[in-house]
């Protein structure tokens, strides 16, 4: 589980925030500690006395190193913003340090954003975070001064202010030799005596993905928090964020800011508007009448070609996804033949309805998959341009990592890192590897599988339904970690949307929701009943579609209508894995069970959101609802007419018990 976010929200009364920002509690007390005085101790202090000096004398004015033996060693980092002389720098680090070892006298990790006059930074912990995107414990501190001119106009201005400094800080060039090290100030005049002054940074080992994450976190959580005071900032781990009504570091020094229209200038256009609407009110009258007819016919016109055309406008789009957004590097295609030896059949790890898939070595001695678009495949043209743009935004340990991708002549070619145990499905499906998988890793496996979908709904700065989760998609590395594969039929919702509707059905039958596989509609559902699946399947070692030699009522050979009979019969335990043997704790296969079938729930908003299936499978004190029936789809119905936006079927409740039950989701 995550450590438990530090929330310091703190208002300070005629005082700015910089004079408070030293006072911010940055020890991250829920990470450790150690004794004063101890080895640890003098490693610490150690490597923070030399920081300073080993961040000035670096060009980028980044320096990441550590000292000490395990279990008494010491990683740090120290940055300063880009164009902070060696003195500015100095100081500012210097006093973060000290502040750092006076006021975290025994905590094993802290980090500290000292933002007035000039922005530095500095972290020390007892494990390596290089390249981690860590976003909890954070502080929050706003000024006690409510904003005095028009709110909504202000917030306006600086929502546009803040998600166009989001997008400069997180896409650039995120090197320690760059220049720009996820970082930007920027101004916004509001009025002619309001200017809104701003900073954001992140630490430059970031992607762009969890740099963009980071800031977005913290600018939605100031605006819940403190959106109409005059001032504020968000300190993490990982990234800073900063605002003010003047100029409280010298990174605006050489900004200028552009001036407001002015206000007489503004009434006066308002006074002509309304004084030329009087004047022209009988002539406009005579227009009005035949404007409208026009339009309207025009409208009625342009709906019906739109209409007509739709389908094959958005098959052209799809077709124009523009692959060269991806950040990963393109390789060209002789460096392809030289790794996987001319595509040979022994490096062949399989193949599918894209293409096949070859083992690889680059000249670096990197081990990858290459995955070949197969020249045959036509739909394959859409996925593998979904597939390379969409991957190359996502970092996390749960996921698959795109190393590169080959776009040359008819070829079309991604490059992964290579997964060495092959797929989830070898192992619970195959006779001679299911002894291999005992219930302790296909718990860890479930966990993982959960974590690398939240990421994919929550976490990352996409929201992004996978819509084809199932087991020869899950791959498993050498610490049989899973990390969720193939991503050709993702979608990649809005900020606001929540789900989607298509009348292209795509995916694998036994692991479609209800409403996708009947009705065309898709949303973050839809993954979650997979996921229910995809826990059954690693619990019993059985496919959705094989069971029919276990029970002969269950309909269709159909995994999940067979283990809620069992549930629902008190006998869960019978659809375990014989070669899971004996030993594994009943009570924590029961609940994984039990929550595989509250994801497989008929009603989509009855299943629950993966953040409280985390929490189920991490917690022993969570009452977990009753599961409804889930609906059995017939094989030869997974494309009915899709007009109809509800399911034709209600859900039938089998009452279990008579308790109270505590349903987690919110009302």
């Amino acid at each position: 589980m995550k450590t438990r976010s530090l929330f310091l929200v703190l208002c300070f009364a005629h005082i700015s925030v910089g004079d408070a920002l030293v006072s911010a509690k940055t020890c991250m007390d829920n990470n450790g500690h150690f004794t004063p005085n101890s080895t640890y101790d003098t490693n610490r202090r150690l490597i923070l006395s030399s920081l300073p000096s080993n961040v000035t004398s670096q060009e980028s004015l980044f320096f990441n190193s550590s000292i000490g033996q395990e279990p008494n060693r010491v990683h740090a980092t120290g940055m300063c913003i880009p164009g902070s002389t060696s003195e500015d720098c100095f100081a500012c680090l210097k006093s973060a340090c000290d502040d750092l070892i006076q006021n975290c006298p025994n905590q094993t990790n802290a980090f500290s954003w000292p933002g007035e006059p000039n922005l530095c930074y500095v972290r020390y912990s007892n494990t390596s975070f290089s390249g981690s995107a860590v976003v909890d414990p954070y502080a929050l501190l706003s000024n006690s001064a409510d904003i005095n001119s028009n709110l909504t106009e202000f917030r306006t201005i600086w929502e546009d202010l803040v998600v166009r400094m989001i997008n400069a800080a997180s896409t650039a060039k995120s090197t320690p030799s760059s220049s720009s090290n996820h970082y930007k100030a920027d101004v916004a005049p509001v009025t002619h005596l309001d200017t809104i002054y701003a900073v954001m940074q992140c630490t430059p080992d970031l992607s762009y993905g969890d740099c963009d994450n980071c800031l977005r976190k913290s600018a939605r959580e100031y605006q819940s928090c403190c959106g109409q005071k005059q001032g504020g900032v968000v300190m993490r781990p990982s990234c800073f964020f900063r605002w003010d009504l003047y100029t409280y570091s010298k990174a605006f020094d050489n900004i200028t800011v552009a001036s407001p229209p002015p206000a007489d200038d503004q009434a006066r256009s308002t006074n002509n508007r309304e004084g030329s609407k009087g004047t022209s009110s009988g002539v406009m009258a005579g227009f009005t009448v035949p404007a409208v007819v026009t339009v309207f016919i025009l409208l009625v016109v342009g709906f019906v070609l739109f209409w007509r055309r739709d389908s094959m406008q958005r098959t052209q789009v799809e077709s124009d996804i523009n692959i060269t957004a991806t950040h990963s590097p393109q390789y060209d295609f002789k460096t392809i033949l030289a790794a996987t030896d001319q595509f040979s059949s022994s490096n062949k790890l399989g193949e599918g309805g894209f293409g096949e898939v070859y083992k690889g070595m680059l000249s670096n001695g990197t081990e990858v998959a290459v995955k070949r678009l197969s020249k045959k495949s036509g739909q394959g043209i859409r996925e593998f341009k979904n597939e390379a743009v969409l991957v190359s935004k996502l970092q996390h340990r749960n996921l698959v990592r795109l190393l590169g991708f080959c776009l040359e002549g008819e070829e079309k070619i991604l490059i992964y890192e290579f997964v060495p145990n092959k797929s989830l499905n070898y192992f619970i499906f195959g006779t001679e590897k299911q002894s291999q998988l005992d219930w302790t890793q296909r718990f860890k496996i479930i966990g993982g599988i959960a974590r690398g979908i939240l990421y994919l709904h929550q976490d990352s700065q996409l929201t992004i339904i996978h819509r084809d989760l199932k087991a020869s998609n899950i791959l498993l590395d050498a610490t049989m970690n899973p990390k969720i594969a193939d991503f050709g039929l993702s979608t990649i919702f809005g900020m606001d949307q929540t789900g989607g509707c298509t009348n292209i059905i795509a995916g694998t039958y036994g692991y479609m929701s209800p409403e996708y596989a009947m009705q065309g509609q898709y949303s973050m559902k839809s993954d979650i009943y997979s996921f229910g699946v995809l826990v059954l399947e690693i619990i019993s070692g059985k496919k959705n579609g094989s069971v029919n030699q276990m029970d002969e009522t269950s309909t269709d050979g159909n995994l999940v209508t067979y283990a809620w009979r069992l549930w629902k019969n008190g006998s869960s335990l019978e659809l375990v894995d014989p070669a899971i043997g004996r030993n594994y704790q009943s009570n924590e296969i029961t609940k994984c069970i039990h929550i595989a079938l509250l994801c497989v729930q008929d009603n989509p908003i009855k299943r629950p959101l993966l953040s409280t299936i985390i929490l189920m499978l991490t917690s022993n004190t969570i009452t977990l609802p009753v599961p409804r029936v889930p609906r059995f789809i017939p094989r030869g119905r997974h494309k009915l007419d899709l007009e109809s936006s509800q399911p034709t079927g209600k859900s039938i409740v089998y009452s279990v018990n008579d308790v109270s039950i505590t349903d987690l989701e919110p009302r």
